[in-house]
């Protein structure tokens, strides 16, 4: 089935990308705070969870569209796996012995395994000098904000969690060329998928941690019901929209927008100073943004 065609990223597209990176940023303030009570992989269930109750009876309401055949079950099916269930856990598990640095170097590598795999598996979001430009003007800004200590991390520590760091980005980058191929809408196709997701991690959090514990404080359960509120919930909804609408590899340049703007939620709510290669960090990202809104010339002589 071939999926519907791309278009390049418009002011709204922009706009609903930093606002995506944003919600995602903040979502590792409120984790920091919740996971010390929950536990990461009940966390990861919990939050998924939470999403459910607010997205699918919404869904339900305006009347649920249901998957029409085996095959888009079974792309729904993955999807979910590859874009909640696995790298949640395999996040949770790496960041026991990596550092924070070295973890969102590791993810930045996402927008260029996007560009490559959007180039082999679709027809209309081939590699382009423009899109490369952008890709490493993106992975420039997380080089300058985790400072060449990072580089130096990934010749050290633990091989093992390096390598399931980039499994989880190998992860995202195989979810987001499904997304395109399944025919739902995005709000009912965010629901379903966060049902099945929690319908794995729930069990799998009772195996792995036992029962979960009960009596949070305060501060742990406003975190928890952000996170499946905002990051798990709406930012979902916001990148099933943006994949389909202006094609995986361009939507992955939120990865690198995460970390500088986790940096900057730092120095405005836990008052973390503000650093020179946060600024040119910034500076890098957006106009790898800039450069990815442009038309590539291909697409200008196919509208002529």
């Amino acid at each position: 089935m071939k999926s519907s065609p791309i278009r390049a990223p418009n002011r709204l597209d922009i706009g609903l990308m930093v606002l995506a990176a944003m919600i995602w940023a903040s979502g590792f303030v409120a984790i920091r705070i919740a996971v010390p009570e929950t536990g990461p992989v009940w966390l990861a269930a919990l939050r998924v969870g939470i999403g459910v109750l607010v997205l699918l009876p919404y869904g339900l309401w305006r009347g649920m569209i249901w998957p029409d055949g085996a095959t888009q079950w079974l792309l729904i099916f993955g999807m979910a796996m590859l874009n909640v269930v696995v790298p949640f856990v395999m996040i949770s598990w790496a960041g026991l012995t990596l550092d924070a640095s070295v973890m969102s170097l590791l993810m930045g590598t996402g927008p260029f395994l996007a560009l490559l795999g959007s180039h082999v598996f679709t027809d209309d979001d081939r590699m382009t000098t423009r899109k490369f430009v952008s890709v490493l003007l993106g992975f420039a800004g997380i080089i300058v904000l985790v400072g060449p200590s990072a580089l130096a991390g990934l010749g050290s520590g633990s091989l093992r969690a390096q390598l399931v760091m980039l499994a989880a980005s190998c992860c995202y980058v195989t979810a987001g060329l499904l997304i395109r191929r399944i025919r739902m809408p995005p709000v009912r196709l965010a629901a379903l998928a966060l049902t099945i997701g929690a319908t794995a991690l729930f069990p799998f959090a009772l195996f792995v941690e036992g029962p979960p514990q009960l009596g949070l404080s305060w501060p742990a359960m406003g975190a928890l019901i952000y996170l499946g509120v905002f990051p798990t919930g709406i930012a979902y909804i916001l990148r099933f929209r943006l994949i389909r609408a202006i094609g995986y590899s361009r939507f992955s340049l939120t990865i690198n927008m995460i970390p500088v703007f986790g940096m900057a939620l730092g120095v405005l709510l836990l008052g973390e100073p503000l650093t020179i290669n946060s600024v040119v960090a910034l500076a890098l990202v957006l106009s790898g943004l800039y450069v990815a809104a442009g038309k590539d010339p291909s697409q200008s002589a196919a509208q002529s």
